[in-house]
């Protein structure tokens, strides 16, 4: 890899790219808007989260001066075999330079181009008990494109008090201030028995997009995404593979669902 236009990986490895570049070597080169949109069509959900994880190491790679990285390096620092790495990046459109390697910058425009965060988004979390109070104070949200713009709760004495710099709103109130701030994404930190209504008020406000911490299954009219987080299972899958340690078995990782698994 490189550190601010120098060579700090002991030689540039050789790139091998998913297709042969145009003949005029351009590389890299912005997609076109459908092309853009028929791989997003076409991306596999795990290669989504592979995706996800592979900015998350490109922008750190960026914040300490590194501007260009082979498919070996990067795909050593996201955890992923090089292969695959190849593969997941020639669903961006974007290819490394044969002897030089993908540019950091490039490739991070890309990703976010093809995730969408190159559009605006705005959170909001549902239920400030110790969880919603950690997430609405969380400052990775804002950094990565999500910032939390409303907060809720059925609590009137929690109603008013400010939250990470935001004043808590009364649940009632998320289809009206969800549309007004224009909410594109609602997290539920809401007990189950609650989850579904709150569920319900999120998409009549407008919110096409639920991250949902509740142990329950949401039912949402077509059009709607909704992401479930269920910490207890990722436990109980964590125990399941240091069980098979245990017995002397070498767990193989599948991601099932974007969860790794192992069997």
């Amino acid at each position: 890899m490189q550190r601010n236009g120098r060579d700090v990986a002991g030689g540039a490895r050789p790139e091998v790219p998913a297709e042969v570049p145009p003949a005029d070597g351009v590389v890299d080169a912005p997609a076109t808007i459908p092309a853009a949109r028929e791989r997003a069509r076409a991306i596999p959900q795990a290669a989504v989260g592979r995706l996800a994880v592979y900015l998350r190491v490109l922008s750190a790679l960026i914040d300490q001066g590194v501007t260009t990285i082979s498919s070996e390096e990067l795909a050593g620092a996201a955890g992923v075999n090089s292969a695959k790495l190849r593969k997941d990046l020639s669903y961006v459109g974007s290819y490394g330079t044969r002897g030089v390697g993908y540019d950091t910058a490039l490739l991070v425009e890309h990703i976010e181009r093809l995730l969408g965060l190159t559009r605006h988004h705005s959170v909001a979390v549902v239920g400030i008990g110790n969880l919603g109070h950690a997430l609405a104070n969380y400052d990775g949200f804002p950094s990565r494109g999500f910032p939390v713009a409303a907060l809720f709760d059925i609590d009137e004495d929690l109603i008013g008090v400010p939250v990470g710099g935001l004043p808590v709103d009364r649940i009632d109130d998320v289809p009206r201030v969800c549309a007004r701030r224009e909410i594109t994404i609602g997290v539920v930190c809401t007990p189950a028995v609650a989850a579904q209504s709150v569920c319900d008020l999120l998409v009549d406000g407008g919110v096409r997009c639920i991250l949902n911490f509740a142990p329950v299954v949401l039912q949402v009219p077509e059009g709607v995404e909704v992401r479930k987080v269920d910490l207890a299972v990722e436990m109980q899958i964590l125990s399941f593979l240091d069980a098979r340690r245990a017995d002397g078995l070498l767990p193989v990782i599948e991601l099932v669902d974007g969860l790794a698994v192992g069997r």
